[in-house]
Parts: structure tokens; sequence; C-alpha cells
């Protein structure tokens, strides 16, 4: 069939003999990318008369959406959390590692910090497009603390977690300097005046989330009826279920969401932070709410020993990370792959829902559902090539292959 350029000159790739996550299953058909979007091929048929202008044997693989990591605190000895002159190096680093685990786009995390550290780094995170660079920040960073609970302050300094003032929101500005280049916002939601301050948050499309929390399940209820929409890493760092009052988990199954809202929650499925039942017990209860996150820290992808997290020493154990001297666990090594894996196992669940927890789910939370997180028509082409034990083969930004496994690693 020749090929007509009518419509656009650029060229047409096509992704033949693979398995596509669409619609919430695997379906085998081919994938058609156009100018970095996925295309309808009904319509490039039909419409355009179009063809390929290059063809793809994906060798039976499974083709599914870049992952989106929204809670990363750095990795390969970078830590976003601490305020350098090179800030901007640390991060383009970190965006091309993680390329090889199938990310495609992050949110560059902040932990409780002083506000000279928010002055100097918010300034440097701005939102861009993902390349052979490295993967996109998509929204922004994820700013977690300094307004959380001393008492479940986990890995955060305490000394440096704040309250909010009489003028809160003000106070909120005057800690972070700009909320410009911000997306996420973790806090805890019984603290004085934080209705005020997640109000105002909502209105300016700052996802709020939950954690670091004593809160009881009415305070989170009330805070997700003034726009709260994320809890952070469930069952870490908040008051444990308890039948009379389930707290912050309660709201998996709430019945006094508002209409047409619906609560997500990170899980940091690496082994360590959460038992495979209590994976297995939040799944089952909220499966569309899943959003699986690495919480990975500057030690991700290095040797055991000692490393950073903000103002802290940590150390790293195997595939545990501790406060230096501690057992207080204080983010993750584990890699985004690693963690989507892991679920897979740990719950039994279907392929097509350990893949979306990591893709879809996210974009739903971030809003941005319609152009990232699914391969419908028209979506940004950020993709993985996967094997059948979810090992990427490869990784798509905007239909370029930014990233493929050597055959030696195989």
């Amino acid at each position: 069939m020749p090929s007509n350029k009518s419509v656009s000159d650029a060229p047409i790739a096509r992704f033949t003999n693979c398995r596509i996550l669409r619609g919430r299953r695997l379906q085998r058909e081919d994938l058609w990318v156009r100018e970095g979007k996925i295309l309808n091929p009904e319509k490039l048929f039909f419409d355009e008369k179009g063809s390929a202008d290059v063809q793809l044997d994906c060798k039976g693989c499974i083709l599914a959406p870049g992952f989106i990591d929204v809670q990363i605190n750095g990795g390969f000895g970078v830590d976003f959390s601490l305020a350098t002159d090179d800030f901007g190096s640390g991060i383009d680093l970190v965006s091309q590692k993680i390329l090889s685990h199938g990310v495609t786009s992050f949110c560059p995390t902040l932990v409780t910090s002083p506000p000279s550290v928010y002055h100097q780094v918010l300034p440097q995170i701005s939102v861009r497009n993902g390349g052979p660079h490295g993967a996109g920040i998509l929204a922004g960073a994820h700013l977690e603390g300094p307004f959380i609970s001393k008492e479940k302050k986990g890995a955060h300094p305490e000394h440096c977690i704040r309250t909010f003032e009489e003028n809160a929101f003000q106070d909120l500005l005057a800690t972070y300097g700009s909320l410009d280049c911000v997306r996420i916002v973790t806090l805890a939601p019984e603290i004085k005046r934080s209705s005020e301050v997640i109000q105002e948050l909502t209105k300016r499309g700052i996802c709020v989330s939950l954690g670091h929390s004593v809160a009881n399940l009415s305070q989170a209820e009330e805070a997700v009826q003034h726009g709260a929409t994320f809890i952070t890493h469930l069952f870490n760092a908040m008051l444990p279920f308890h039948h009379r009052d389930p707290g912050i988990v309660g709201l998996l199954t709430s019945d006094k969401i508002p209409a047409g809202r619906r609560v997500f929650y990170g899980m940091i499925s690496d082994g360590i932070h959460t038992n495979p039942a209590a994976l297995r017990i939040a799944h089952r209860a909220h499966p569309k709410g899943m959003v699986l996150v690495t919480d990975a820290i500057a030690g991700m992808g290095l040797a055991p020993g000692r490393h950073t997290l903000g103002q802290q020493v940590v150390e790293i154990d195997g595939l545990n990370t501790y406060i230096a001297g501690t057992k207080t666990l204080s983010g993750s090594v584990a890699t985004m792959d690693t963690c989507v894996r892991h679920f897979l196992e740990a719950t039994g669940c279907s392929v097509e829902t350990a893949l979306e927890a990591a893709s879809l789910h996210p974009a739903q939370l971030l809003g941005i559902e319609d152009k990232k997180g699914t391969l419908n028509y028209d979506s940004d082409a950020d993709f993985l090539m996967l094997d059948d034990s979810l090992h990427v083969q490869a990784t798509y930004i905007a239909g370029e292959e930014v990233w493929r496994r050597d055959v030696l690693d195989m």
C-alpha cells in the first residue's frame, strides 16, 4: 500500500509481533507510532491510505505504558534533598539511569528540609519532556513535608518539622519559596489549619497527599472532602489499622468520599516496607487506587554502605535502608521494575493490573491520563518492551528508543 503524506511527512513506525496493554487487557495487535503519538491504524489506512515506513519485530514481547514514579528521593548517588550548585546534573543522571528500569516520567521528591533547601532546590526543577537524555519530569516536584507529625516522622529530621501558623498558606509559601514547579505536597491532615492549606493547594492544581500522620479516619475523610486525593506510602508512617478507628487506612473503603472522586494510595512494593499480606489487603480493598512508588533514596543502584537522605545519614544493609545507628526505615533502594514484579508475585494479580499500578494509576492521580499511562490512540508514545517475567527489554519515549538491554545482559 503506498504511503500518503497528505496529513504528515513524519515517518510511521509499526511494532509487530507483540501484545499491547490497552483497554486493561493484553491484546495481540500492532502498535503504530508517528510524531511521538500512538496512531489509530484504521484512520491511517482508510483516511490517509498510509502505511508504515519502519517496521520493528518485537519478538513476542509485551508493550506497556512507561512507568511513572511519583515518589523518588534520588538514586545513583544523587539526593534531591541536598542543595548543591550542580543539582541539575544530578537530576539529569537519575533521569537517565531510571530509563533502564522502565521509568519514563517521575516527580523528584524532597523530604522534610529547612526552608533554605527548598528555596535553593525548587528553582532548579523544571517540567520537561523525556527523551534520550532521560525520563521526563512530567508535572513537577513532590514535597514530602515539612508539615507532618513528629510522632510519625519516620526518616524525616524532627528539627525541620513545622506546623501552620495563623496565616497557614502564606506560611507554606514562605517555607517553600515557590509552588511554580510543585505537583504533590504530603502533609498531616490533623495539623491545625491544614484544611485551609489543602483547599488552597487544590485550587492551584496541586495534588495533596496524606502521610506521616496520626490522623484518625474522620480527619482523613475531612481532608479528602477538602480536596486531598492521595495517601503517601500506605501503612508506613501512619497509625496502624484499628477496627474501631482505621485511621488513614480506612479511606480505602470509606463511604464518605465525594461522588466522582477517587482516593489513590502509594505503596512501596519492595518486600521490606510492606508485608505481602498487607499488599494483598490493600489491593483487594481498593484495586483501582493502587499506585506503586519506589521511595528510592540516593543509595539506589549503589553498593551497601552510608549515604544521605536530606539532612540524615542512612545505612544500606542488603535491601534494607535505615537511619544510621537505628532500625528506622528510610526510603528504599528498590527500582520500579522490581516493585512491579514483587507486586505481581505477592498479590497474584494479573500482569495487566501490575503494570497499570505503575502507569495508568499514577497518570490518573496526576490528571494526565489523556496523554500518559496508556497506549490509547493519540496518547504519548512512551512505552516499554517487556518479557513475560516483566523484565524491561527496551524503553521508548515519544516513540524513540532511549534504552535497550544489551544482549550480554540477557
